[in-house]
């Protein structure tokens, strides 16, 4: 892969903190801005998203949140860049595919897990912490509906730590195409893969890891190797917030329902679904939600850490 200077990138704006990070060599966390604009309500959303910052400097990392605001790649933001991007109704929810016109046209876009993987590699982040990862979509074989983020994991030297793919998924048929596309999809101190809100999916994971240092040897020697792509790191919700399959079950097959009910299809369906069932579990899932990022955040610290001293 072609290494770039990220301040050679006419579109890339570092703050001050993140560059300061990333030319000592220092651990540094990406963050994604979906969650803020398009997850929660404000002032939630700029409460969690300082808060899970805290939590990943708590942990000897540098947070770096990353959006599009006015036609640049934000590499971390100010509080005035926070705000803008938690209330402004103009902010659309972007995804690789939106990148080249956003920028171009000055738009404001927040990041999903896709378009922050690539800001976070053209900056030179390794690591990055998010919620859930998308995936393949329930009845993607009449829709073919399937998450730009499978792809960019293939191809996109970026380690994403979540509570695995989002329980509205298909998450058999996700393990299948990261299996095709030779992503590493690894579960930290658990031998089965992580469903969100659920430590258990039903399914195998298809490798495991024990500790933060052993992922972090685990990103070195694959990248040392040659093998391009990311490294998808499933981190278990912990068990006091965790809402059980058979709980959670019942309410995602409700929220697809009324989703079916309304027509709604593409990148419009994850946020509908997940504060439908916000709705339906009268606020459990988004409290379930906020202590996954959080875990998510510290463990990707620790991760990004290790991976410095190496």
């Amino acid at each position: 892969m072609t290494q770039i200077t990220p301040t050679a990138l006419p579109y890339l704006d570092l703050h001050p903190e993140v560059h300061a990070a990333l030319q000592a060599g220092q651990p540094v966390v990406a963050l994604e801005s979906t969650i803020i604009s398009h997850g929660m309500p404000f002032p939630q959303n700029v409460e969690m998203a300082r808060s899970v910052e805290a939590i990943v400097r708590e942990h000897g990392a540098t947070p770096a949140t990353i959006a599009v605001l006015g036609g640049r790649l934000k590499v971390g933001l100010t509080e005035d860049e926070l705000h803008l991007l938690a209330t402004d109704p103009a902010v659309q929810k972007i995804s690789t595919r939106d990148l080249p016109v956003t920028v171009a046209l000055g738009g404001h876009g927040a990041t999903t897990v896709a378009s922050t993987m690539r800001i976070a590699a053209l900056a030179g982040i390794r690591v990055f912490a998010t919620g859930g990862t998308g995936g393949v979509h329930r009845g993607a074989g009449s829709t073919m509906d399937i998450s730009a983020d499978l792809l960019e994991l293939a191809r996109t030297d970026v380690c994403v730590v979540s509570a695995g793919v989002k329980s509205i998924l298909d998450i058999g048929l996700t393990l299948e195409v990261l299996e095709t596309q030779g992503v590493p999809a690894i579960t930290l101190g658990s031998e089965e893969f992580p469903a969100f809100y659920s430590r258990q999916s039903g399914f195998r994971s298809p490798l495991t890891v024990h500790t933060e240092a052993e992922a972090a040897r685990v990103l070195k020697t694959k990248w040392d190797l040659g093998l391009a792509g990311g490294v998808m790191i499933a981190n278990p919700i912990p068990e006091e917030a965790e809402i059980p399959a058979a709980d959670i079950d019942p309410h995602i097959t409700r929220a697809l329902a009324d989703m079916d009910a309304l027509g709604l299809t593409g990148k419009d369906t994850t946020p509908y679904l997940l504060g439908r069932i916000v709705e339906i579990t009268e606020g459990r899932s988004l409290g379930a939600n906020i202590a996954l990022v959080k875990h998510n955040a510290a463990t990707a610290a620790r991760i990004a850490r290790e991976y410095a001293r190496l």
